[in-house]
Parts: structure tokens; C-alpha cells; sequence
């Protein structure tokens, strides 16, 4: 935990630091290298390497803006400083919520702020994760969930709605297709699950993620969003620098929340301590990809062409349709689209990784083999190596 009382170091090379705020130890980290540092606001900056550092600070230009949104949501940010600390592409996370210094990865750097999302995110960990902290990995949802909604609720907030929808759906997809890897009845697609004795890595699922934040946006969507709001920035004050389980947290949504609302059944037993996804649940909506989605129904009739996708995308529209493209391209859809957009040169990782992926499911990936092996080779994270590996296998 690196709590620097002053950002730049003295004429001897030495920085001063002093961590004031309790935290339970249940991350470590420790980084060195030729750093540099730019001060982004009063209360933020970002350390990097000097050949990447201006990319750095335009990239995350935004993240005073970012951090004020987050506190007139839910409260002061008690850390004193949010400074971003961007790693080598081999770091295999996209970001670990370090108090006051988040570790990032460089894989979300795009030059376009589109991927800012990843920062909103570790920044939101500052309430839930730091502030308040699961107990045991067998709570890891309570981070994770609550820090999900927290950091959606930010994007929206800065960056709108359908940013917000967007990255929603996506997430859905990411929790759907984790789910039906482990099993829809395994004891793992519980929010609530059960660790021990076993490896602690087996919980950090997009289950304690996208589940955890369904849960609660399914609690807001059938409540009140300024009530539930209020009751969030209650529960971080209440619980500030303590740790919490699963059976604590419930309780205290039963006895200072839904109570007032005696018509609304959030039915906790299922979402908190049974497999699988709600029966009741709706798919979360987005307009955009609404649309994208009538798209690709009138070009599986083969009544569009690869060129009739509109060339303003976002990076998350362009996600979605890769993700969306029918299992039937055959070799010269396939070779039309890549020419036509570059997917495999694209300057955004997420983009990059998506197409890897679906090409390789296609099998396909042979066409492909050389941007994607650079890829591979250029970068260490998780998120992305795992699903092309396995599509590639």
C-alpha cells in the first residue's frame, strides 16, 4: 500500500510515504522500474514509464472528473490521493485496486479513452473492496458485484447511459458464457460460494462479478435508485474499514432497506445461495445493440453486405458485433470483413482480442496466425489469453 505524502521525489531520489487508513492485507503488490509521474488533478496522477507516460496522462485525463462523480454518488473518497501506477504489457490483470495506487494494465490504453471503464472500476474499489472488504473469499461477490454496479453507475453518470448499457450487456454475456463453462448447476455459480480448502482462484469468476451486480441492480430496479442509493452510502459508512461476510451484508439490506418496500420480493435465497441464473431474470437492454442485432438478422439473409455497418462504431459496438457474427461466415465473409476494418491491427485491445477469438472459433485463425501470435506474445493478460488459447485449442 503506497501512500505518498508527495507524488515527486526529493533531490536525493527518495519519495516520503505514510498509509493513515486501516486496510485488511488481501492484496500485495509491489512494482519497480524507471517510473516518471504526471500530476492529472489535485488528487490524481498517473506513474509510468517515460516512453509511455504522455499516452498515460491523455488517456486517463478524465479521472478527477471520474473520481468526483464517484463521491457525490456515495461519499467522500477517504484515501486522500487515487494515483494509477501503468505496468508492463505482462501483467495478467486489468487492474488491482491497490489503496490510493491502482496497478493497471497497458492493454487499455487505445488513445481514444474508450476503455476507461477498467479505471472507473478500480477506483470504485476505494468503497467496496477497500473501504469495506470481504471477510473471506468465500465473500468475494461483495467486492466484486457491488464494485461492478458502483463502477457502471460512474460510467453513466460521466460518460451516459447507453456507455453504461452497453458495457451492461456485454458483461451479461461474459457472466452467461462463464456460467455455462462451469455448469449451470455447479455450486460455483452461486454468489455465495464455498472456498475452503480449496484454491481461493476458483471463485474469481465473472460470477462474483456480473451475477453479484445483477443482484443488486435487480435490488435498485425494484426499489427506488435514489433510496438504494442512500442505503449504499449508509452501508459504506457503516462498514468503513471493517470486513464483511455474505449473512452480515443480508441482514443489514433486511433491516434498514427492504422494509420499506413490503411489496417487493427480491427472492435472496435464489440469487445469493442457488446455482445458475435466475429464472426470473430479464436480459439487461441497449439500444445500440438492439440494433446491431436487427443488423446481423438481415445479413444472415444475406440482404447485407460486410460494408453496410455504419464506420463510427464504438469499441464496444464493434465488440458486439464480432461477438454476433454468425458461427456459418464462410472464408470470403470472413476475409471481407477483415480487410474492410483491420480488426487484427486495431489500436484497441478489446476489439483485437474479440476478433482473435471468433476467428479461432471459426477455425478460421490460420488466416489470421501472425497478428495473432504477436498479440499473444505482446501481452500478458488473463482475460485475454485464456478465451483465444482455448478457442485456438
Amino acid at each position: 500500500c503506497r501512500s505518498l505524502l508527495s507524488p515527486w521525489k526529493d533531490e536525493n531520489g527518495k519519495y516520503k510515504f505514510e498509509m493513515r487508513q486501516p486496510i485488511p492485507a488481501y492484496l500485495m503488490a509491489l512494482s519497480v522500474g524507471d517510473l516518471e509521474f504526471v500530476k492529472l488533478g489535485e488528487r490524481t496522477g498517473v506513474y509510468a514509464e517515460p516512453l509511455i507516460l504522455n499516452k498515460c496522462a491523455y488517456e486517463f485525463s478524465d479521472i478527477e472528473k471520474i473520481l468526483k462523480a464517484a463521491e457525490e454518488l456515495y461519499g467522500p473518497y477517504r484515501w486522500e490521493r487515487y494515483d494509477i501506477l501503468v505496468l508492463p504489457p505482462s501483467f495478467p490483470f486489468g487492474g488491482m485496486e491497490n489503496p490510493r495506487l491502482t496497478f493497471a494494465t497497458p492493454t487499455i490504453i487505445a488513445g481514444d479513452k474508450s476503455l476507461i471503464s477498467l479505471i472507473a472500476h478500480e477506483l470504485a474499489h476505494s468503497w467496496s473492496g477497500n473501504l469495506v472488504t470481504n471477510a473471506t473469499w468465500n465473500n468475494f461477490w461483495l467486492n466484486e458485484g457491488f464494485t461492478v454496479y458502483f463502477e457502471r453507475r460512474i460510467i453513466e453518470k460521466v460518460y451516459g447511459r447507453d456507455f453504461a448499457d452497453m458495457e451492461t450487456r456485454l458483461g451479461y454475456q461474459d457472466w452467461i458464457d462463464e456460467a455455462g463453462q462451469i455448469g449451470l448447476s455447479s455450486p460455483d455459480t452461486r454468489l455465495a460460494v464455498e472456498l475452503e480448502n480449496r484454491d481461493p482462484d476458483d471463485g474469481m469468476t465473472d460470477v462474483a462479478y456480473e451475477k453479484g451486480y445483477s443482484f443488486l441492480r435487480y435490488i435498485e430496479e425494484g426499489t427506488n435508485r435514489d433510496s438504494f442509493d442512500n442505503f449504499l452510502k449508509k452501508y459504506f459508512n457503516k462498514f468503513a474499514f471493517k470486513t464483511i461476510t455474505t449473512p452480515i451484508f443480508l441482514e443489514y439490506l433486511k433491516t434498514n432497506y427492504l422494509g420499506k418496500f413490503p411489496d417487493f420480493n427480491p427472492q435472496i435465497d435464489t440469487w445469493v445461495y442457488q446455482p445458475g441464473i435466475p429464472s426470473f431474470f430479464n436480459k439487461p437492454g441497449s439500444i445500440k445493440f438492439d440494433s446491431i442485432d436487427s443488423w446481423i438478422g438481415i445479413y444472415r439473409k444475406g440482404k447485407k453486405s460486410e460494408n453496410d455497418i455504419p464506420k463510427n462504431y464504438s469499441s464496444h459496438e464493434w465488440v458486439y458485433l464480432i461477438r454476433k457474427l454468425p458461427d456459418t461466415l464462410s472464408l470470403n465473409q470472413f476475409n471481407n470483413w477483415n480487410n474492410i476494418y483491420h480488426w487484427a491491427k486495431s489500436g484497441n485491445n478489446e476489439i483485437k482480442a474479440a476478433w482473435f477469438e471468433k476467428a479461432a472459433k471459426l477455425n478460421y485463425g490460420k488466416k489470421i496466425i501472425g497478428d495473432t501470435e504477436q498479440f499473444l506474445l505482446s501481452v500478458g493478460r488473463r482475460k485475454y489469453l485464456e478465451p483465444i488459447y482455448t478457442a485456438l485449442k
